[in-house]
Formats: structure tokens, sequence, C-alpha cells
């Protein structure tokens, strides 16, 4: 709002140039700033132009006499209400001095003017006018101040009135709740759960704790959100809600609080149906693996019987032929052939029922420890011996890791992959067995090598008759074989114990082979175990 800046100036009115003089003189030496005039038409032209704290007013002027002036002062806004002393030499009798007052004068001063009283009222009028422009500042900021409290007011009624229908429009219960923590306002739907505004729905009995966490989230001024279940009022049935009630800020002070209740029964009950179900299957599967444990326990005890069963037979089928070559059949060697293929074939089923057992033996809880798997190694390689000097092998081999396994079993890994490189081997060309190590910081055959990592990977190379790629996966398949046993020896059960064996110490195994060339053993282990 605008208001004129004040000026202390006094104005001087008065046709005599030295009435102007000594009057001016007098106020400057008193440090009063003072404009005059000659005329009551010059005074107006200067009054239309600028704000004064006092004029001084001679009442005898041609043309346009004082009281004209105050007149027509009377009737300009912005100079009315500056204070008016008039000066008159004549016509001091009372009727002249109350046309004075009436033409909005202040004062009457009759000359000649006594200097100290004229100090005086001047002081007096010039403190009453700075003390009415300060009046009219607070008066104007008051007025700004109302304003701008309307404006508020007239803005937050428009935003309650906007937040209410939005409310109303919700498919949810909802309400508000003031800074004392008593219910405001709520839609239509509350009253489907309550038949009071200010008394919230009655609750289920074992959700007193609700409540009592709300309580300490609105002491504290947090949000709040938790389920809920309360009574319907007409079926008194009690439907899960989810309750949700969100602090209203203004000013970093917390004016209200939001909140809604949202219908959730649907979703809790079938969320506890499903988890009735799932403990229900949970109990199933546990009963299940149980039994299978039991099945497995009995199975693998079946298998060591059957297994000593079978080869309590077999040793003497081997044995008895074994005395019947040699003491009998010197002679006939046709006779003698044929008893040596059945002792071939008996050993062979011998080695197949020592393989399913060590199998079966695999579905037991494994004991993981430390192991140096070069010292395996080297263990493997000396059982060996004699078959790597026959087959004029070479083994290569790097540093090894270290890492958590079944000892047993993995000793099993090694001895099958160097066996199956010598086993394999090419035609007149001595074989020639590589193993080597990375570490790595994924668990997959292709992973980068990372040093140190929580994986290794362990190559086992050889330079044999290979295999088609297409039949990888089937190599490790038990009882699958790519080659005959009239031209290499084997049960068709030793890959698949391996990859057994690598899969139960949470491994990979894969290969890369082309015939004639060679194949290579890729496996992926990490370094530490667990149950």
């Amino acid at each position: 709002m605008f208001f004129l800046i004040f000026s202390p100036m006094i104005l001087i009115v008065d046709d005599k140039p030295d009435n102007i003089f000594s009057l001016k003189s007098l106020l400057t030496l008193h440090k009063f700033d003072v404009d005059t005039a000659g005329s009551g038409e010059e005074a107006l032209k200067k009054i239309l132009g600028n704000s004064y704290s006092l004029i001084i007013l001679d009442v005898q002027m041609p043309g346009m006499d004082g009281f004209e002036v105050a007149e027509s002062l009377l009737g300009f806004g912005r100079s009315k209400d500056t204070p008016i002393i008039f000066l008159s030499a004549v016509n001091t009798n009372k009727e002249f001095i109350t046309k004075g007052y009436l033409s909005g004068a202040a004062d009457y001063v009759t000359k000649p003017v006594d200097p100290d009283i004229l100090l005086l009222k001047v002081r007096t009028f010039h403190k009453l006018a700075e003390q009415t422009h300060e009046l009219k500042k607070i008066q104007v900021s008051l007025r700004n101040e109302i304003d701008l409290r309307v404006q508020a007011q007239n803005e937050q009624t428009e935003s309650i009135q906007e937040l209410r229908a939005v409310m109303e429009s919700l498919p949810q219960i909802a309400f508000t709740i003031n800074k004392n923590g008593e219910i405001e306002y709520v839609n239509e739907k509350w009253f489907e759960y309550s038949e009071q505004k200010s008394v919230f729905p009655v609750h289920h009995p074992n959700d007193n704790n609700v409540w009592r966490d709300w309580e300490q989230s609105f002491s504290k001024g947090v949000e709040f959100c938790n389920e809920i279940r309360i009574r319907r009022v007409n079926t008194k049935k009690y439907t899960y809600y989810l309750l949700k009630i969100i602090p209203i800020r203004q000013n970093g002070s917390i004016t209200k609080w939001v909140g809604t209740f949202t219908d959730i029964h649907r979703q809790k009950t079938l969320n506890d149906i499903l988890e009735h179900r799932v403990k229900q299957r949970t109990k199933d599967l546990v009963l299940k693996n149980k039994e299978l444990a039991m099945s497995n326990h009995e199975l693998q005890q079946f298998a060591w019987v059957a297994s000593h069963d079978l080869k309590e037979p077999l040793r003497k089928i081997q044995t008895f032929n074994y005395l019947v070559k040699d003491k009998y059949l010197d002679q006939d060697s046709d006779a003698a052939l044929y008893l040596s293929r059945a002792i071939k074939s008996s050993k062979r089923m011998s080695e197949l029922i020592d393989n399913l057992l060590q199998y079966s033996r695999l579905s037991a809880v494994p004991v993981f420890e430390k192991v140096e798997l070069g010292v395996i190694l080297q263990e493997i390689l000396s059982d060996l011996e004699l078959t790597i000097k026959e087959k004029k092998a070479t083994v290569k081999s790097g540093d090894l890791p270290t890492l958590e396994a079944v000892p047993s079993q993995i000793r099993q890994v090694f001895q099958n992959l160097v066996s199956n490189s010598l086993k394999f081997a090419r035609e007149n060309v001595a074989p020639v067995i590589t193993i080597s190590s990375e570490y790595l910081f994924e668990k997959y055959s292709e992973a980068a090598v990372a040093d140190p990592g929580p994986y290794c990977r362990i190559t086992v190379s050889d330079n044999g008759i290979g295999f088609d790629e297409k039949f990888r996966d089937r190599i490790f398949v038990i009882f699958q074989r790519l080659n005959t046993r009239d031209t290499h020896e084997g049960t068709g059960i030793g890959l698949a114990i391996t990859k057994k064996i690598i899969e139960r110490h949470h491994g990979t195994i894969t290969a890369k082979s082309k015939e004639n060339e060679g194949t290579s053993f890729i496996i992926t282990l990490p370094l530490k175990n667990s149950h």
C-alpha cells in the first residue's frame, strides 16, 4: 500500500516579505526547515506538490485570503490533516476566530506575534504531525497485515474445502485430526464404522497395541502406518484396514494430521490362507524330507549289502576261473581264451559294483574340511605311477589352491579325470596331461580371472582322442559311453560320479574337446563351503 514520505518542512504563507523573513529567521534559528509562499494561490500550488508538517497562514492577503486557502485544503485529501496556524492583526473577536477554526485551523495567533508562544505552538504541532505520520504508517502496516491474514485465511479455507472434497471422493475412510489430537473432520464412509464423528471406530481387542503405537507417533510428530481390524456398525464384523496418519506442517510446526483407513481385508484374508497353505506344505515337505532321508539311508544300506552279497560270489567265480585256467587249460588255448574273457567280465562287473556303491554314497551329507589339492594330486600320481610309466605319459601341474572340500570325494574327482586322460590316449601318442588353476570373482567357467577371488577354476587337459562336443552333456550321464568296451575299458559311471561330487561341492564342471585333438575338463569351485 502506498503512502507519502513524511517531510518535517513548515510552510509560511504571507503577502508581506518582512513578515516572512522574520518568521523564517525565527524558525530556522531553531532548526526547522522552512518553505514560503507570498500568496494563497502560490501556497496551494506548493501544497499540491509537497507534504508539510505545519502551515502558518496569514488571514489577510490580497486575492485568496487565509480562510479560502484553508477551506480549499479541506477538500484536498493529501493535506487535509495538515495543521494550520492562522496569523491575523485584526478581527480578534470571538466570531472571527470561530470562523478560522471552522475553516480548518488548528490554532489562531494574533499579531504582533510573541516568538516564544509561536515556537511553543510550532513545536507542539510539529511533534503532533510526526506522531500522526507514525500512526498512519502503523495503520498502513496493520491494514496490510490484515489484508495478508484475510488472504491467507481465504486460501486456507479454499485448501480445506478442496481437501474435504478430495476426502469425500476417496474410497477409503478419511479424517483429519487437529494439533491437540482431536478429530476435526470425517468423510461419509467414516459412519459405516463409527456412529459419532468424534469417536474412532471400535477396534479388535487384540489390536490395542496399534493405538499405543499411534500415541507414540503423535507425541514424536512422525508418520504412522499399521494394520488394524475395525468393526462395521451394521454387521458388527471386524474388517482388516491399513491405518495411515501423516502430519501436515506449516512453517515447521504441525497444524493438523490427515489419516485414512484403506480396506485390505481381501488381501489379508488371501495372505492368511496362503500362509496357512505354505505352513501346511512346509510341514508336508519336512515330513517327505524325513521319509526321503530314511529311504536314502535304507537305499545306502541296501546298496552296501547288495554290493557285498554280489561281490562275494564274483570273487569265488574269479578265483575258481584262475584255478581252472592255470591247472587244467595249459594245452587248450581256445578254452584258456574263453576263460580269460570270463575272468575279465567278472572283474569289470566287480568294478561296476564298486562304482555304483560310490555313487550311492554321494547322497550322504558332506563334511567339509580344508584340503590342499596339490597334495591330493601327488597322492593320485603316486598311485598311478605304474600306468603313467607304462603309457610314457607326462603330467604337468602348476600351483593348486587350498579349499574346503570332502577329501575322499575331491580325490575321486582328480583320480577319475587323470585316469580318463590315460585311458583315452591316442594310439602311438604319449599322453600329455596338464593341470592348472586360476582364481575367479564369479562361479562360471568363462569368468574373468581375479586374484584373489572367492572361486577357483581348475582345468585338466590332455592330448587324447577327444570327442564331438555335441555329446558334451551325454558324457556326464550315468552308464553313457561314447566308445565301445572293446576299444576302451570302463563302466560309464566315472564322469557321472565326478559331476555329482562337484555339484555337492557347489561347483560346476564342463568340457571342451575336438576329435583327435584332446579334451579339457573345466571345474569351478568355491574356496569356502558350508553345509
